[in-house]
């Protein structure tokens, strides 16, 4: 496994210093895993014309159900 070093504010050391439970080492591996997870998902959806179609469609739909969600809490449950 290859070793990379991080540089982190002193401020910010002090407060990881607080914290010895955690292990800061396995915390930052598993951000950049997601990370580079998320922009090779990105990637892939928008590689085609098809990848980027059902994102923007499956996009849509979220804001149309947080927006369906939202006049539901507002009209008390009641909604056209």
């Amino acid at each position: 496994m290859a070793s990379i070093t991080l540089s982190v504010p002193e401020e910010v050391r002090k407060v990881m210093k607080k914290f010895p439970e955690v292990n800061w080492c396995a915390l930052v591996r598993k951000a950049i895993i997601e990370e580079i997870g998320r922009r090779e998902l990105k990637g892939e959806l928008f590689s085609s014309p098809e990848g980027e179609r059902d994102f923007v469609n499956w996009s849509v739909e979220i804001g149309r159900r947080a927006k369906k969600g939202r006049l539901k809490r507002v009209s008390g449950g009641v909604s056209s």
